[in-house]
Formats: structure tokens, sequence, C-alpha cells
């Protein structure tokens, strides 16, 4: 267990709460797409004196002095997103996902300009235009949906909303689509609707770090992403873009929406992307998909109804209803039995949005765990006998025992034991 004797002395109730945690998170199958373990280094670097500083501005033009070190940190942190994902420009300061795309918006859009992205029951995100979000309030939004026949991206579709509507902008990225993304596509149609193409990769762009997913440069002008699920580094975001937006979104971060940066964020940014340049964060990934597939297949043989029938990344969206309950019972009995998972809308999706008909699941944290592909069969057995034993709690307590004793043999990255 990680050292928590100052907490202990100060905060036992804290300390007891993340004790707690760590147990859950070493005994549990955490299925959920948008986590995922950090490393020991990175969590080090959350913890450190630099989450004493405050450091308005960027490297060389801050607001405060004593900036010497910080600037080097953040410096380390930008060349290496602009090495990894061959970016012309990064920013690294984004507190997470949302405000990154919040920058873009700012810096390209003026309120009431008309966006364009994927519908959020069909997967897309809440900031790509969705109408209870900002993106959906302060901006003319126009929503692309799915195939209704085969559940994914219909380009002729999206062609056509985006030649009629003329957007500014165009959004390319979801947060439940399990299939990869045509950026060369998307960046055609954007060129033909004159808008421009920002690709938003926060689910997989440890995927496109490792070679296994469809890099969005050169298609697309602007990527944001997160910099924990699948990059398995802090709670944060990035922007990366050509050079001609540097500037505009430089100053959307700060000074339009921020003020300092979490320096101590950026420092484990630095150390992610330093472990995600290996050779051995490549093999990684590509065993992300590999036991997202092997997931997958092994739910369609015990006859689960996956939309599209399957992945290419590293997540699964399956019917709970299919199976006669709805997302939320079915990822309650799950979660009972020691498996962590999300409800989740599918696509036309009859039912409402806090007990959808479906469940989301990923690989990435299982994978980091050191589970491979002949280890999916016995969670998709699990899974199955989740939804048998959903109302019988006796049941449901022995399967959760059988999971603890399997979580023992993979040790948690950042969890010392």
């Amino acid at each position: 267990m990680s050292d928590l004797s100052a907490i202990e002395i100060t905060d036992p109730e804290i300390k007891e709460l993340i004790r707690q945690e760590e147990a859950r998170q070493l005994t549990s199958i955490r299925l959920i797409a948008s986590e995922n373990y950090a490393s020991e280094a990175v969590m080090q670097a959350t913890g450190t004196v630099l989450t004493n500083k405050y450091s308005e501005g960027y490297a060389g033009k801050r607001y405060y002095e004593g900036q010497d070190y910080i600037d080097q940190v953040e410096t380390l942190a930008i060349e290496r997103a602009k090495a990894l994902f061959g970016a012309e420009h990064a920013n690294v300061q984004p507190y997470s996902g949302s405000p990154a795309n919040q920058a873009v918006y700012l810096a390209l859009c003026q309120p009431g300009d008309t966006i364009m992205g994927m519908s959020l029951p069909f997967g897309g995100h809440l900031t790509h235009g969705w109408k209870v979000n900002f993106s959906g309030i302060q901006y003319k939004s126009v929503q692309y949906e799915l195939n209704p026949d085969t559940h994914r991206i219909d380009l002729d579709q999206v062609r056509e909303m985006a030649l009629e509507h003329r957007p500014r902008l165009i959004w390319a990225g979801a947060s439940a689509y399990p299939r990869t993304w045509d950026f060369e596509a998307f960046a055609e149609i954007a060129a033909e609707a004159d808008a421009v193409l920002v690709a938003d990769i926060a689910h997989f762009s440890g995927l496109v770090a490792g070679g296994v997913h469809p890099h969005p440069f050169p298609h697309a002008s602007i990527v944001t992403t997160t910099t924990h699920k699948t990059l398995r580094g802090p709670r944060g975001g990035m922007i990366l873009s050509k050079e001609e937006y540097a500037r505009d979104l430089d100053r959307a971060i700060f000074p339009g929406l921020q003020g300092g940066p979490h320096n101590h964020t950026t420092a484990a940014i630095a150390v992610a992307l330093k472990e995600a340049s290996s050779d051995d964060f490549k093999d990684y990934a590509r065993r992300i998909v590999a036991n997202a597939k092997a997931l997958a297949a092994a739910l369609l043989e015990r006859g689960f109804s996956l939309v599209t029938g399957g992945t290419d990344n590293h997540l699964i969206l399956f019917d709970a209803t299919a199976r006669g309950l709805s997302g939320k019972e079915g990822s309650t009995a799950m979660s009972l039995c020691g498996i962590e998972a999300n409800s989740n809308a599918i696509p036309f999706d009859p039912r409402k949005p806090f007990d959808p008909s479906g469940i989301r699941l990923g690989t990435a944290s299982v994978t980091s765990r050191g589970m491979n592909e002949e280890h999916m069969a016995q969670v998709a057995d699990w899974i199955e006998q989740s939804f048998e034993a959903h109302d019988d709690p006796d049941r449901l307590q022995a399967i959760r025992q059988e999971i603890s004793e399997f979580c023992s043999g993979f040790p948690c990255p950042g969890i010392p034991t």
C-alpha cells in the first residue's frame, strides 16, 4: 500500500477512504472505458512540491517569479507531446478534456456560429454540441447520427449535413463508438464545407500513440485529448494543432479560460508522454485492442448483442435489454460482482438517459494489470453470470469472491502491495 502516514495523522477519515478505494481497485475488474491505472512514476509526479507553484502564462512569459524549473517541466511536456503525436504545436495546460474543447470554441468561433459533431445518444461527447452543454447552448449545433442498420458512421450523411449547414468546425471523435475514425474522409468533407476539422481523441489517444489507431494528423487541423484513459497519464488535457492555430489556442487557454496551470499535473503528463514513447507502450496499445476484440468475441459467443457487432479499439458497447436487464440494472449487478462498467445509451435507444439500454466496456485498465486475450473468456463468463444472478445476493457475493481471488494474480500499476 502507498505511504499515507502524514494523512493518517492529519485526517484519518480521508486516509481510510483512500485505503478502501485502493482495495476496491485491487480486487475489481475495472472495465470503465475512461479509466486506467497510472504508473507509480506518474503518481509520484502528481504529489510533488510542484503543486506549491503558481505559474500564470507560458514558459519564458510568466507573471510570477521563480519559474526556472517550472518552465523546463512544461517545455519538456510540450516537446514530448509534439514528438509523440507529430504535432506542430502543443498546449499542455488544459485542466481536462472539456476545457480543452472549450478553448477550441473560444479560439475559432463566435457565439451563434454553427458547429457539428456526433450526437450524444449515438456515442458523441457533451462538448461536441449537445443541447444541455455550453457547446449546444452558445452555438448553433447540428448533430450527425449513425446508420440505423449498421450503427456505424454514415459519411454520406455527414457530408450532406456539412454542405447544408456549413459549420465553422466539425468534430470527429466520440466517447462510445467502438470503431476507428476515418480522419482523411472527414478532412475531405470539412474542406468541401469550408470547415475546420477538430479531432477529439480523448478515448483513444493512447492507441494513436501506440500506432494501433489511424492518426488524426495531418488530416485534422486541431486535436484535443485527455491525458488519462488509454494514454495512462494523470487527469489532464492537451491541445495539439497546426502552427497556424497556435497563438489563438494558447490565448484561449490563458488568459481566456484558465489561470495558472496545475504544474504537478504538467510534470505527470511529461512522465506519461515519455512512457508512451517506449516500445513497451506500443505493445501495451496493441494488447488493449487484442483484449477488446477477444472480449467482444467471447460476449458474442455467449449471446450478447454488441453495437456494430464488435470493436476496432478499446471499447465495447452492448445492449443489456437483450439479456433481460436495463443498462443500469446490468451494470449494478456487474458491480456487485466486482466488475465495474457504466450504463450507456445505445444508438436509437428507446430508454431514458439515466437508465439506458446499453453498457459500455473498455479494456485499458485490465490490460495495464497484465490481463491478456486468454483471460477475456473468463471475464465474459463472469459478466454473463452477473446477469443471471442479478437478483441473488448470495450468488453475486460468491462471484465477487472468485473475481477478488483472480485479481490477486495481477498487480495494479501505481498501487504498491
